[in-house]
């Protein structure tokens, strides 16, 4: 983890704010001109969600996008309307209506930092989308009652480190995760918030008869001395109409009456508790009526990365894949709906993606993904969203997200069997470009992309550091066609074989007798 200092001085997990861009707050209905390209609009794919109708919505850095025809092509409402350049931070799905939740990266100090831009909906498939602003307090927003209680409560009056991590939905309610923001439900489509009382740190329960002497505070500060880990916001899951699972920086609260009454689940607090109390995702297996969460190493010694998974409804969890440390969850399912008969789990990691077929007894990872057609490949370990499609002819298609693209294959009957395909974005067919950028050559290799526009092309790419010395030669006028894998990668090494220091990087392509071209690489290890 980051240590982040700001005015709420937290730490949170670089990777859930990788990306961030400026928006208004205006609300209200806007319907927005439809680009279709052949490609989604990022490489960095975050989430993933597939409707009723079969649509696919991505989730990724540089904004939103959705195919209808099962990923041949794809509509990115990048830099449109309320959109503009934000990343997406969040999906959600309920009954007809695609929910987004955006943000972008803001400087203070010298450092970027997390900034919600709010939340925007969809009835209608895409067509035309409602803005909500992300919901801030008022300074005299310092109490609230809960119950027998009337409570003090910190006034978050700002978007930064405010930024929505999750949406879930119950029967008539929306919910969402925004960190330092809380939990907040709205019963009125986002017109209005409630927050929403959780137990402080260490408490096991609450319920509205309860007598409760604690204030609603992620942070101590001029506010007061008290500031509670499980009041920080990650994730959040519905499981019907009045159940919901919510992940903090201090455990995983449940609620069997949409909301009231709280417990709270951590590794010191059962028999067979989660592996660690920062649950930086959840997810719910309908088949076997399982939850799962990502239970990341929070402040105790004793805590470890995992994933805990309970199908008893929080009474005791089971811990798998140990010291992975997990982004999400997907599910494929078999049988009827409303008559399943069993599921598979899918759970990206920053080790690639896992995959269990008997809830969790074993897990497996697929081999190289790489495109039966273009030999294009996924080549990171750093995987962050997975969705299954089931197709007419009995098929299931299954998308990954990736920090270096988009994959889906296509399974009949085999287990990782079938053809795969890979989608990385072209942003400019005539630039180079690298991907993802910054990277970590202890999970990934860097892409260098760049054009060919005639067969019998010659190529050399040579890698500078900040000084323009030469750090490598990746490659030395090697053969190219205009139909080929028009890119290379880096894995962070010099001629010597050893992985360079952290900085920043330069790039040289230069393609037959043309004008070189030239790109920055930040790595980070």
């Amino acid at each position: 983890m980051k240590k982040i200092v700001f005015v709420l001085f937290i730490m949170i997990p670089a990777i859930l704010f990788a990306q961030w861009r400026p928006t208004d707050y205006s609300l209200g209905q806007k319907v927005l001109k439809k680009i279709t390209d052949e490609t989604p609009v990022s490489n960095s794919i975050t989430d993933i969600v597939v409707d009723d109708k079969g649509i696919i919505w991505l989730g990724t850095s540089r904004g939103l996008s959705k195919s209808e025809d099962n990923g041949a092509s794809w509509t990115n409402y990048y830099n449109q309307g309320d959109f503009k350049k934000e990343g997406i931070i969040a999906l959600g799905y309920n009954q007809g209506t695609i929910w987004v939740s955006t943000g972008h990266g803001t400087d203070v100090e010298g450092s970027s930092l997390p900034e919600g831009s709010g939340l925007l909906y969809s009835n209608d498939d895409g067509k035309t989308w409602t803005k909500i602003e992300q919901p801030v307090d008022s300074p005299g927003d310092s109490s609230l009652v809960y119950g027998i209680n009337t409570m003090r409560a910190l006034p978050v009056t700002t978007t930064i480190q405010n930024i929505t991590y999750d949406i879930a939905f119950t029967k008539n309610t929306v919910w969402i995760a925004s960190f330092a923001g809380g939990l907040r439900k709205s019963t009125d489509m986002g017109q209005t918030w409630q927050r929403v009382v959780l137990p402080k740190d260490n408490l096991n329960n609450i319920k509205p008869t309860d007598q409760l002497n604690y204030s609603l505070q992620p942070v101590a500060g001029k506010f007061g001395n008290e500031g509670y880990l499980n009041h920080r916001l990650f994730s959040v899951v519905g499981i019907d109409d009045t159940t919901i699972y919510v992940g903090t920086a201090g455990g995983i609260n449940k609620s069997s009456d949409n909301g009231i009454s709280w417990t709270n689940f951590r590794h010191n607090n059962q028999n067979k508790p989660i592996s660690g109390n920062f649950v930086t995702a959840l997810g719910y297996d309908k088949a076997t009526k399982s939850v799962w969460g990502a239970t990341w190493k929070a402040e105790d010694q004793n805590e470890f990365w995992a994933v805990s998974s309970s199908s008893n409804g929080g009474e005791s969890w089971d811990i798998y894949l140990n010291e992975e440390k997990a982004h999400n969850f997907g599910y494929k399912y078999f049988g009827q709906t409303g008559n399943l008969t069993s599921s598979h789990v899918f759970v990206p990691t920053d080790n690639g993606i896992f995959r269990s077929s008997n809830n969790g007894i074993t897990w497996l990872s697929p081999p190289t993904i790489q495109d039966d057609i273009s030999h294009d490949y996924i080549d990171t370990k750093i995987f962050f969203a997975a969705a299954s499609k089931t197709l007419p002819n009995g098929s299931t298609d299954i998308w990954i997200g990736s920090a270096s693209g988009l994959a889906k294959i296509n399974e009949t009957n085999g287990f990782w069997e079938g053809k795969w395909k890979v989608v990385t974005a072209v942003l400019d067919n005539k630039k180079s470009y690298a991907f993802p950028n910054p990277f970590n050559p202890n999970t990934e290799r860097i892409k260098i992309k760049y054009p060919v526009q005639k067969d019998g092309s010659t190529v050399s790419i040579r890698i500078f550091d900040f000084g323009m010395n030469l750090v490598r030669n990746l490659m030395l006028n090697a053969p190219r066609n205009k139909n080929d894998k028009t890119y290379d990668s880096w894995d962070g090494k010099n001629e010597q074989g050893s992985i360079v220091p952290n900085g920043v990087y330069f790039y040289r392509v230069d393609i037959n007798d043309g004008n070189p071209l030239f790109g920055k690489i930040m790595l980070l290890k």
